[in-house]
């Protein structure tokens, strides 16, 4: 015992009785004591133990988490390398994007932090587009290419006011010059053949900022004629930046042929292969159209081994959307960059989140955009615009504020552009108080409203009846505050005029529209034409109609359709097939809307007769008659009481199932069921007579009277 009391001096309950007897319940001691005490022990115990094995358990079980750790990282890199192989195998880009995003991203928000507001409201005719937004992506890459000028050259600075201290009295010279070229000179041969010659009197720098200026004012002509002088020189005064800018004046002049053609006179020193070169040679290319061109660019550069930038892929992407070439192909090239080593930046986004809602992709751009947040490119307002812009034009106005709300919500000042997508989305949904309200926020940002923002206003009230006045007052609106009116504006006041019978106002709106030498878009024509139609005077549509074929305007589709109903209508039948055949010339095939308003004339002029050939004439052209024209074919017929037709065009329709709306089809069958019971009851009739005559049980018909008859006696 005093052994085991020097080895385990801490061990207080090693006693004379070691494993002392519980008490029994009779005992004197509480069993409250006997609880504290049996506690105190095991704290004693518990502080006062030695771990002699615990060490070396806790490391046999430390390493062996280690080893089940090392297991289960080769077994998810394994596994992670096994599905990288199976996504390597998948052809579709945007598949592929997708699924490694899945795999190994964050996972995804539902909403992607999107919200709906605002919803149950009514959808109208969309009467014309706002600014698109491949314009708000010109005038970004426009300043993207200011910027990268201001790097390529930081000695030079144009000030607004045309003149620079290096270039003196000498540029406002030559500018004055290029003003007022002789007839039958050019601005070389006057520069030539001046008394004072120029040749030493300006440098680099001058004719730079001479160029800039000519291009500002428009006389691009002069432009080529000083930059041809500029070579000529015996010493030349030609740079890469005077390249640089005769490729933006050239596209946003639309003068391809002759970019193409500088271009393809570049020196082959090493100066003139820079990358800016290439990058406003295919900016401008774009600006023209000439898309296969950029693309030719773009090869010559991957031939020169020049590296591509983030503005190269920019431009491409939007060379790609502008072309016809679908997201999918815009996204593999936009990976093929990356692979490059070229950086994401807000322009390429901007690109391919354009190139996916023109598809109408939204949910996947949304996810890009999020995507690429996580990356480090945050979007900004032209971004957010552009998402906006494409559920206002899916008529998901709810979504579309949810952007703004975010917009404003992270601290991103919106935009003029921004106002007035909400605005117009709000102007065919026939709000005009949103549309006011929206204007009096865009003034209390200190953003002002342009053109665009008053036309949504307009239409706002113009797409409803009754509310010409209003528009009309919109429209003073504007021009009082100095807003020049567009030809969408004198549209929508027009077809405002339209909606409420105004014919005559709208025609002294379009003399209006014509006296401010503003030139009437075919929706504008459209809109007078629809005007006249309604007032039923054919005369001033058919003087209306030749004055736009003498103006060079063609028609669309619905400009078709209104000229076609308008004669139709009034009995001109031989002036509305004029029209088929006018407009069948330019492209535009009559449709199954064409017929039905014809059938519709045809059958209101008591012409019923004219129908099946009609009908014919659909089939010839493979148009599959639809529900309003085996109603306006059974409606027709039932007016001239020749149901045995009418029954029979009703079985057609039902065996066609082209049955029109419930109610309208309750109504045709109340009709065609009274005519049915009156036309069975005669059948039967009929029937049974015959019946009774094979039978021998036909009534005695009576003698026929006399015409003493009433004097005979009974």
């Amino acid at each position: 015992m005093a052994l085991n009391l020097f080895l385990f001096p801490s061990l207080p309950f090693f006693t004379s009785n070691p494993k002392p007897n519980p008490p029994s319940p009779s005992s004197s001691v509480p069993y409250s004591n006997l609880h504290l005490f049996h506690s105190h022990q095991v704290s004693l115990l518990s502080q006062s133990q030695n771990p002699i094995f615990l060490p070396y358990l806790q490391e046999q079980e430390q390493e062996e988490e280690k080893q089940l750790k090392l297991k289960l990282k080769e077994e998810e890199k394994l596994l992670k390398k096994k599905k990288l192989e199976e996504i390597e195998l998948v052809e579709d880009p945007i598949e592929r994007f997708f699924k490694t995003r899945a795999e190994f991203d964050t996972e995804d928000p539902q909403n992607e932090g999107r919200i709906n507001l605002q919803k149950n409201r009514r959808s109208a005719w969309h009467l014309a587009d706002i600014k698109s937004m491949d314009t708000v992506e010109e005038e970004e890459l426009l300043k993207e290419e200011e910027e990268e000028e201001e790097e390529f050259d930081n000695e030079l600075t144009l000030d607004s006011g045309g003149t620079t201290a290096a270039g003196g009295g000498v540029v406002e010279e030559i500018l004055e010059l290029a003003r007022n070229v002789p007839e039958n000179m050019t601005l070389g041969e006057v520069l030539g053949s001046s008394a004072c010659s120029y040749g030493g009197r300006i440098g680099e720098t001058e004719c730079f900022e001479i160029l800039s200026l000519l291009g500002k004012e428009g006389l691009v002509i002069s432009c080529l004629y000083f930059f041809e002088w500029m070579g000529v020189q015996e010493v030349s005064l030609v740079t890469p930046k005077a390249y640089n800018v005769m490729f933006g004046i050239l596209g946003l002049a639309r003068k391809g042929e002759k970019l193409m053609i500088l271009f393809r006179n570049l020196p082959s020193t090493k100066e003139f292969k820079d990358l800016r070169l290439y990058n406003s040679a295919m900016s401008g290319l774009s600006c023209c159209g000439r898309y296969d061109d950029a693309w030719e660019v773009f090869e010559e550069m991957e031939t020169a081994n020049i590296q591509p930038d983030h503005v190269t892929c920019s431009i491409l992407i939007t060379v790609m959307r502008k072309s016809g070439r679908s997201a999918k192909d815009a996204w593999e090239f936009f990976e093929k960059m990356n692979r490059k080593g070229v950086r994401c930046s807000l322009e390429v986004l901007g690109a391919i989140i354009k190139s996916f809602c023109d598809e109408g992709l939204k949910k996947e751009a949304l996810i890009i955009q999020s995507d690429m947040e996580k990356r480090g490119v945050s979007p900004n307002a032209i971004i957010y615009n552009t998402l906006m812009n494409a559920y206002s034009k899916s008529n998901q106005i709810e979504e579309a504020e949810g952007l703004y709300t975010e917009m404003k919500y992270r601290g991103i000042r919106p935009t003029s552009a921004t106002y007035n997508i909400l605005m117009d989305a709000y102007s065919r949904r026939m709000q005009p108080d949103i549309v006011e309200d929206l204007l009096l926020e865009m003034q209390n940002l200190g953003l002002e409203p342009n053109v665009k923002s008053y036309t949504c206003l307009i239409s706002a009230y113009g797409r409803q009846k009754k509310m010409s006045d209003k528009a009309a007052d919109a429209f003073l609106r504007m021009k009082k505050v100095g807003i020049k009116p567009s030809s969408h504006s004198y549209t929508a006041l027009i077809h405002a005029y339209s909606v409420d019978g105004w014919h005559e106002k709208a025609y002294a709106t379009f003399e209006n529209m014509k006296r401010e030498s503003i030139k009437p878009s075919i929706e504008t024509y459209t809109a007078l034409l629809d005007a006249f139609r309604r007032a039923g005077d054919t005369e001033t549509l058919m003087k209306i109609w030749y004055l736009m074929r003498s103006d060079k305007v063609e028609g669309t589709r619905v400009t078709f359709n209104i000229l076609v109903d308008g004669f139709a209508k009034q009995g001109l039948y031989a002036e509305a097939r004029d029209v088929v055949s006018e407009f069948g010339k330019i492209g535009h095939q009559p449709t199954v809307m064409t017929y039905n308003m014809l059938m519709n004339a045809y059958a209101r002029g008591g012409q019923h007769s004219k129908l099946p050939q009609l009908l014919k004439e659909m089939s010839a052209l493979s148009l599959q008659p639809d529900s309003v024209t085996y109603s306006t074919m059974i409606y027709a017929y039932v007016r001239v009481r020749d149901f045995r037709r009418a029954f029979y065009y009703h079985k057609q329709m039902v065996k066609s199932k082209q049955v029109p709306d419930p109610r309208s089809y309750q109504k045709l069958r109340s009709i065609l069921d009274v005519k049915a019971a009156t036309k069975n009851r005669k059948d039967r009739s009929a029937i049974l007579g015959i019946v009774n005559s094979k039978m021998g049980l036909e009534k005695p018909r009576k003698s026929k009277k006399d015409e003493f008859w009433k004097n005979k006696k009974r």
